[in-house]
């Protein structure tokens, strides 16, 4: 979708497909550090095709977005409270995978007529990064994409098993992180790494809820996904087994089914 306009900074958003359409129910998805819409590939698709409005939104500073990449976690779910009412809408299903997934359960707590239901992906309630990751993000970018592509797949992704034939699952996560813009990646993980307030923002969401975690997830344990489910008021965990963090690649179909049954 183009013309959204925050900020004073143009706003790319991938609609899959289809025409923005604000009478439609939308779906508002949100990618995770260093990310950008292309994560939603699959998944924008299907949603789009099945009679949605979807906004795969390139935060700022990300993929085809102007701006600064945005600093702390709260800043982002206020950005995404002023996307969803610049897009002709009163509220929205929102659907976010790691960092987003906090921005998203941030933004369903404080913004909670803006948020229809609520999809956490590869998500806890506190995402503290390890010191030697957001070092190498600033000083040594290439090694924390390296870091990140190795923690975030399950071993098995790292062999094989993409959805889409062809296509490899670790190399295509180590180009997008490669793509990603000077200094945004240290941005991103400082700010989940300083974000405390996702226990309570938990407590507060009153929307239907889904987390989705994977077993093999080694950077939000499914535990701690587990967790957070239960402390939303009606959250339901689902968990996805031999999956790592990077589900909307790893488990495209699952990611799938369990937005739709939220939806």
């Amino acid at each position: 979708m183009s013309g959204i306009v925050v900020d004073g900074n143009r706003v790319f958003a991938a609609g899959g497909g289809r025409p923005f359409d604000p009478s439609l129910p939308a779906a508002l998805l949100v990618h995770g550090a260093g990310m950008d819409h292309s994560v939603w590939a699959l998944q924008s698709r299907a949603l789009a095709q099945g009679g949605r409005a979807v906004l795969a939104v390139d935060l700022p500073g990300h993929g085809r977005s102007e701006g600064e990449a945005l600093t702390s976690i709260e800043a982002v779910a206020d950005w995404l409270a002023e996307i969803i009412a610049a897009a002709g809408l009163s509220a929205a299903m929102v659907a976010g995978h790691s960092m987003g997934a906090l921005a998203a359960l941030d933004l369903a707590a404080r913004h909670p007529k803006r948020v229809r239901a609520l999809a956490l992906i590869g998500a806890a309630a506190a995402m503290p990064v390890h010191p030697d990751l957001i070092t190498a993000a600033s000083e040594d970018p290439a090694a924390a994409v390296a870091m990140i592509t190795a923690w975030g797949f399950s071993a098995a992704a790292a062999i094989g098993g993409n959805a889409a034939p062809g296509l490899w699952l670790t190399g295509g996560g180590k180009r997008l992180l490669e793509r990603c813009r000077p200094g945004v990646l240290h941005t991103d993980l400082a700010a989940c790494n300083a974000y405390a307030g996702g226990t309570a923002a938990a407590r507060r969401v009153a929307c239907p809820t889904v987390v989705i975690a994977g077993s093999a997830d080694r950077m939000a344990p499914a535990s701690a996904g587990i967790a957070l489910a239960a402390a939303i008021s009606g959250g339901r965990a689902v968990g996805l087994e031999g999956a790592g963090h990077m589900l909307m690649a790893e488990r495209p179909g699952a990611v799938l089914d369990a937005l739709l049954a939220l939806d």
